[in-house]
């Protein structure tokens, strides 16, 4: 694998390529089916932006294996975030609930990359003020560590131990035109002359 540039000009290298990604998404589609018992009141909710790829993909996983269709939608947390007068204003997303909505459902929750812990908190807050789902899990391509709250996934494409200076890019075909993810060191700034 050669090293490559993430969006900010940083070398990279890739850990996972597009055949490793459809591999991991299909593990963790079994792993669904398995643990919910033929999926049959599941519905899958992606955390924009690529987490709404990834659970779209999911969900075709998802019929090709129990032959059902599979609800699946969007949830945008950005209003429920913490640290919105931390960070520049972003633009909301599109929250997109199936029809039969979520109200005594398996909700998974699908995220690109689960690090600190503070999106899948909103999400959470996000999803208690759409209705009140049976059960929610947590469905993450990458796990990178670092969790400042209490929350881990119940299905993860790839486990990647990172320092905090590291950064992890995903980049999916709908998205970014390729399906990798990238693991990067952060460049520290340069120091400004006085």
């Amino acid at each position: 694998m050669d090293a490559q540039h993430d969006a900010t000009g940083n070398a990279a290298r890739p850990v996972l390529e597009a055949p490793d990604i459809a591999r991991v998404l299909t593990r963790i589609a079994h792993e669904i089916v398995e643990r919910a018992k033929g999926a049959d009141d599941v519905v899958l909710l992606g955390i924009p932006t690529r987490g709404v790829f990834l659970a779209g993909r999911l969900a075709a996983k998802l019929e090709e294996i129990t032959g059902r269709t599979i609800p699946v939608g969007s949830l945008d947390i950005t209003m429920y975030r913490d640290d919105l007068r931390l960070r520049p204003a972003r633009a909301l997303a599109r929250t997109e609930i199936p029809g039969d909505g979520i109200e005594g459902r398996l909700v998974v929750l699908v995220d690109d990359v689960l690090f600190s812990g503070r999106t899948i908190r909103a999400a959470l807050d996000a999803l208690g003020d759409i209705g009140r789902p049976r059960a929610v899990q947590l469905a993450v391509l990458v796990d990178r560590g670092h969790r400042e709250l209490p929350i881990r996934a119940d299905y993860v494409g790839k486990n990647l131990p990172t320092s905090l200076r590291e950064t992890v890019k995903v980049q999916l075909a709908e998205e970014d035109g390729r399906d990798a993810v990238l693991l990067g060191v952060e460049q520290a700034a340069p120091a400004v002359e006085r």
